[in-house]
């Protein structure tokens, strides 16, 4: 495994052989078994394997948690290791943001939306830190996973508006064993918040027993993720979203057509004050 903070390099053993395949996994870091999968998956699909670890400063805004943000890099390396991936790169902020930067990169309708109405400068920051990456590696396809689904929807968007030559493929969510998905973010939790920190998953159970059960108003599935976790003392609701997975348009009725045959339900939710996690299910 190749470890290195410098472009040349990234460049030069990414461009060694021209005809080999390579899987792009970029992350920030404090991996988890979510990020490992993702990393088995581009190992299947691709002959040779890229991490990238790099807490991107221009996605968090200034109320955000980028200093205390969980970074344990030589840990990280180890499971990589052992992980047998090809190429690792940790690029410095000076590197990616050298004085008088001033290029930005928006995908404006799809970020709106949802995360974007919470954190208005996320994507922009996303946006921008991922065609930075695709411009350096050059992967011949690139991981991402479900848990940050409007990310992968925004992504597919940058990926086609700038004729990226790469495939983005979704992976998943990972979850714990009883069902909490996998996040660098909950370490953040302590003592009875880890428990607390369930509700995301139930009450987006409980809205997927809802439409089979035979539920297609969307309002009343929005208020039943309301109402659980309303029911949690620690837990405090940012958004719940009904959309056409799609286009991330709010529905009214499940019935009626919409631009895809999938929806995603998805939530924000605060536990404990502090701890803000997202999670969704698609149906």
């Amino acid at each position: 495994m190749i470890t290195t903070d410098n472009i040349t390099t990234v460049r030069q053993l990414r461009w060694a052989d021209p005809s080999a395949s390579w899987g792009l996994v970029p992350t920030m870091g404090y991996l988890h078994e979510g990020h490992l999968a993702l990393i088995r998956r581009a190992q299947e699909d691709n002959e040779y394997t890229a991490v990238t670890i790099y807490v991107n400063p221009t996605q968090f805004a200034p109320t955000e948690d980028l200093s205390t943000y969980p970074r344990d890099l030589e840990r990280d390396l180890t499971l990589l290791r052992e992980a047998g991936v090809h190429l690792v790169f940790t690029p410095s902020d000076q590197l990616m943001y050298p004085p008088d930067f001033q290029t930005a990169v928006s995908v404006t309708k799809l970020s709106q939306k949802l995360e974007g109405h919470t954190r208005p400068t996320h994507f922009a920051g996303v946006a921008l830190v991922v065609t930075k990456l695709f411009n350096i590696i050059q992967p011949t396809r690139a991981y991402f996973g479900q848990k940050d689904y409007q990310q992968t929807v925004v992504l597919r968007q940058l990926v086609r508006d700038l004729n990226f030559n790469l495939e983005l493929i979704v992976c998943p969510t990972v979850r714990e064993p009883d069902g909490l998905a996998l996040s660098s973010r909950n370490k953040y939790l302590q003592g009875e918040e880890r428990t607390a920190a369930l509700v995301l998953s139930h009450s987006l159970a409980a809205v997927k027993l809802a439409i089979e059960a035979g539920e297609r108003d969307a309002h009343h599935l929005r208020q039943l993720v309301q109402d659980k976790i309303k029911a949690e003392p620690l837990a405090q609701l940012d958004y719940v979203s009904v959309a056409d997975a799609t286009t991330l348009h709010e529905l009214t009725d499940l019935d009626r057509p919409s631009g895809s045959s999938q929806i995603v339900v998805s939530l924000a939710v605060f536990i404990g004050g502090r701890t803000r996690l997202i999670d969704n299910i698609l149906i």
